[in-house]
């Protein structure tokens, strides 16, 4: 059992909404589609469920063609961003509902609904009403009423976006007990997010999507470590990952006349000329000497403080493991980690990492 897309293509009024996407899943994974808003997550999502139809190329579920099934045979379920359900139903009725539509005994329906709702921690909320539930536990509903369809194909699109930091955090890894139950069934489970620390938690395969196309597929630790060209490397950190223009000249990486670093080892086998170099924010600090650098902004997050600095024409965004106030403007000393420095060519494409990765 696998879902392939080959080449698919939807064009509206003159703007890609998908552009030549190809992709290959396998049952009993995860896969996130990780991408900006409006890089075409949705999109994709609902041209699997059959909700919307491509211009071109074609999709095949267990070597067949995909496109051919109606939406309404397709063993396909979908979470949404909002929580859809039916508010004048209760949790056991709005779980049951899709179970009901295909007229399954009343035995099994109550043996799926329990488990399903078992699974996403609503045991006891039977009878109730949807008005009386919190945020999380409506999502909870929608999620159930997903897993007790027992589909092929499990599709979340950002189903988290609309909850509060704290019980996002909690659902991510309810989520992810619950998705990695469910691809043992082997299912095909795909989430969509915009949250770079989301996708990397949920683990499994990512797709990187940008602009209707997809940038790189491959596991959350290989993007990580070799995001494979510029446009990955900003999409899949938070906050993005600091680039800046220079050039590589005799052992040294110079970014201009102040800021000139020594070449790092995983670099010694780059030519001299220009490149585009990637650095985390985890990768300034200032707990060394560095180079001078005016705060244009102070972010505290929670234990930790962002700071946006500038120097002439290189704007970078550092991290200090600490809780501390700046004055914008005032200077202050940035080190540069070249251990953790990247390297990406004229064309945006990955040069050397600190990982040994080479495009």
């Amino acid at each position: 059992m696998s879902l392939r897309a080959s080449h698919l293509t939807l064009n509206r009024e003159n703007e890609f909404y998908l552009n030549d996407v190809s992709f290959e899943m396998l049952p009993g994974k995860i896969y996130t589609i990780i991408g900006r808003t409006l890089s075409g997550k949705t999109t994709l999502l609902k041209t699997i469920a059959g909700l919307i139809t491509q211009d071109s190329g074609e999709l095949l579920f267990n070597g067949s063609n995909f496109d051919a099934i109606p939406v309404w045979k397709r063993q396909v379920a979908m979470v949404y961003q909002q929580f859809i359900n039916y508010p004048h139903l209760n949790v056991y009725e709005n779980v049951a509902f899709p179970l009901k539509q295909r007229k399954i005994l009343a035995t099994e329906i109550d043996k799926r609904v329990k488990q399903a709702l078992d699974q996403v921690g609503l045991i006891g909320f039977e009878k109730r009403k949807i008005q009386a539930l919190s945020g999380g536990q409506q999502q909870r509903v929608a999620l159930a009423r997903s897993l007790v369809k027992d589909a092929n194909i499990l599709l979340l699109d950002e189903p988290l976006v609309n909850l509060d930091y704290k019980l996002r955090e909690q659902l991510r890894e309810e989520f992810k007990k619950i998705f990695n139950s469910k691809a043992s069934e082997n299912a095909i489970l795909i989430y969509s997010t915009t949250d770079p620390v989301e996708a990397m938690q949920l683990g499994g395969e990512i797709l990187v999507m940008d602009e209707g196309r997809i940038l790189q597929q491959a596991s959350a630790k290989e993007i990580y470590e070799n995001p494979k060209t510029t446009k990955v490397a900003e999409i899949t950190n938070d906050p993005a990952m600091n680039l800046f223009s220079g050039n590589i000249v005799g052992g040294k990486v110079i970014l201009n006349s102040t800021i000139q670093l020594n070449l790092p080892a995983h670099f010694l086998e780059l030519p001299n000329g220009a490149y585009t170099f990637g650095l985390r924010a985890s990768g300034i600090t200032l707990d060394k000497p560095g180079f001078p650098f005016q705060v244009e902004l102070a972010e505290i997050s929670g234990s930790e403080t962002f700071l946006h600095l500038g120097q002439e024409e290189i704007h970078v965004v550092g991290l200090l493991d600490a809780v501390k106030n700046f004055d914008i403007g005032e200077t202050v000393s940035a080190c540069f980690d070249i251990e953790k420095l990247y390297a990406f060519g004229s064309d945006g494409n990955l040069m050397s990492s600190p990982y040994g990765g080479l495009n």
